[in-house]
């Protein structure tokens, strides 16, 4: 039976404008990052403790990756209004938390508190939503590339604002959620009419690979110049003209990947032939996912009139066989991995489990760190725990943006399940958290550093990798399913575990009058357990990767068995 095909009506101009602008709403969407730079000031300045302090990390990270909401909505609405929304939710959310800090309103209850920051992170599931589900669609023959560049954004976006904190806001947490309520809204604004669903791009077209290219190469100047300056911030005290000129240099460096249209728009290609439905000649048929915004669409999907849909058993299977064969029947069945599935589809498959499973493992337990990394540092006698936050920044944007090229190199050269990479990096996990735990000397920072990552590989396999799997078309609610394996992880090892232990070591010290006046803790044993748990964890998730891994090698033996992306064939038996 032939396959019908549909054309979705999308912009003409090349997607290249939305990818630059989707950048800058990366940056805005690592709000969430910028809980270490302000967590010590909820502490002293409200008074919590520290399991009060790692709750509201849990908080954070709810609604940093509580989603389903923006998944559920993003084919249904345009992606302008997707990002209004979490515009208005960074707005709202910081602005509370400011009023708290700043102590501009007094008092302000707890779980108030534990609300705007739910809500104040709950942008970035909005932010990042509208802009990867957008360009994954925006190129769909390159999902590991985009996913590696936007993900990687977005961790770099924790240098980035601790950049702006060092060199513009004077290190006060006041003025950085000042920052946040007012200027990130702004930006998102005047980026909201860029990030709009163009004509796809082809793999295959080696000028768009050239610039795939520069953008990787622009991203990476940029987290070298970001990692480097902080470092300077660290041992110098800097003047106010040279801070202000490594802000400006980082502003062109975020600028860079506009350089593509540009350069499109005054010095243009001619374009390949193509046929009737956009295809380069010679191209083997390529099906673009398409959104459910359009009922022209759908219509163009939907059997003719002459065609029978069975469902039941209605007929003899012999009869059935026979009409099928005639192609006057089309059997309702089951998506196949690789086709688009719904989410209640999805749910029943064992892959969509193992891998939302293996994503919990890692990413749950590397936020832990994350969100208690200047208390960390404190424990560990590091008197500036920005520092640690820009390495951790820094290789957080290598795992992501490296992940996302390793990846994409060996499933296309070896046809190699790209989580294979999750099981690499989550062996190290497992050496990395025995180095925390060690506290040995001089080991602090390369354990970030390896932690950072891992970490960053953990997000730029599992968003490829649920697309390839389970298709484009509902992409949105899938992703932001298997995003909340971030904060359960936090509520359950950085809340549960991790806040506790480092509270009763701390108030073992006080009761032996070696912190008489203090609620923080100092020395190996304040991690040590939490930092053992997690090697655990860590060693579970490697296991459970490898049997993913070796489940869906056929899956990727079709998907890319001709060195490019294509669609399983119809009636193919990977189940």
């Amino acid at each position: 039976m032939a396959m019908a095909t549909a054309v979705l009506k999308v912009g003409s101009r090349p997607p290249w404008v939305g990818l630059g602008a989707a950048v800058w709403v990366q940056i805005a969407a690592g709000n969430a990052y910028n809980f270490p730079l302000y967590s010590h000031s909820l502490k002293s300045v409200l008074g919590y403790n520290q399991q009060q302090l790692t709750m509201l990390g849990v908080a954070n990270d709810i609604g940093e990756n509580v989603g389903i909401l923006p998944g559920l909505i993003c084919n249904k609405f345009p992606p302008w209004a997707i990002l209004l929304i979490g515009t208005l939710a960074c707005f709202l959310g910081y602005g509370v938390l400011w009023l708290a800090v700043s102590r501009t309103v007094q008092s302000l209850p707890y779980w108030l508190l534990w609300i705007a920051l739910c809500i104040a992170t709950n942008s970035s599931a909005w932010l990042g939503t509208g802009v990867l589900v957008t360009n994954m669609r925006n190129f769909p023959l390159s999902r590991g590339t985009v996913a590696g560049i936007l993900k990687g954004y977005v961790g770099l976006s924790a240098a980035v604002y601790t950049e702006i904190y060092s060199a513009v806001l004077h290190k006060s947490s006041s003025e950085l959620l000042l920052f946040l309520t007012l200027a990130v809204p702004v930006m998102c604004l005047a980026m909201i009419y860029f990030v709009r669903p163009c004509t796809p791009g082809s793999v295959e077209d080696s000028v768009e690979h050239r610039h795939f290219v520069f953008t990787q190469a622009a991203s990476v100047a940029l987290g070298i110049y970001l990692l480097s300056t902080t470092v300077l911030y660290d041992v110098f005290s800097l003047s106010a003209p040279i801070s202000y000129t490594f802000i400006a240099i980082m502003v062109l460096l975020l600028m860079a990947p506009l350089a593509i249209p540009l350069k499109m728009t005054f010095y243009p290609t001619n374009p390949r032939k193509s046929d009737m439905h956009g295809r380069p000649d010679g191209s083997s048929d390529q099906l673009i996912p398409l959104d459910d915004n359009s009922e022209k669409t759908e219509s163009l999907l939907t059997p003719s009139s002459s065609m029978t849909i069975i469902e039941g058993d209605d007929i003899s299977d012999v009869d059935l066989l026979i009409a099928e064969g005639e192609g006057a029947v089309k059997k309702k069945r089951r998506p196949r991995r690789g086709e688009d599935f719904k989410l209640r589809e999805a749910f029943v498959k064992a892959d969509f489990w193992l891998l939302f499973m293996v994503y919990f493992f890692g990413v749950g337990s590397g936020v832990t760190v994350l969100n208690n990394l200047a208390q960390i540092g404190i424990a560990q006698g590091t008197n500036d725990t920005t520092i640690l936050l820009s390495i951790f920044s820094f290789c957080n944007f290598v795992g992501r943006l490296g992940g996302g090229v390793v990846s994409e190199h060996f499933v296309r050269s070896k046809t190699i399940p790209r989580t294979i990479w999750m099981t690499v990096s989550q062996v190290i996990m497992v050496v990395t958290y025995l180095l925390f735990a060690s506290t040995l000397n001089g080991t602090l920072f390369a354990a970030t550093a390896l932690l950072g990552i891992c970490y960053g590989v953990q997000f730029s396999i599992m968003v490829p990798t649920a697309s390839e799997l389970f298709g484009l078309k509902h992409f949105g609610v899938i992703y932001n399913f298997m995003l909340l394996g971030n904060p359960l992880g936090a509520l359950l090892f950085s809340g549960g575990l991790a806040g506790y232990v480092y509270d009763r070591e701390a108030a073992k010290q006080q009761a032996l009058n070696i912190l008489a006046s203090s609620v923080s803790c100092l020395g190996p044993n304040c991690f040590r357990l939490t930092f053992l748990v997690l090697a655990g964890v860590c060693g579970l998730g490697s296991i459970l990767s490898i049997i993913l891994t070796i489940r869906i090698r056929p899956v990727y033996q079709i998907l890319y068995s001709g060195g490019s992306f294509r669609l399983p064939p119809q009636g193919s038996s990977h189940h």
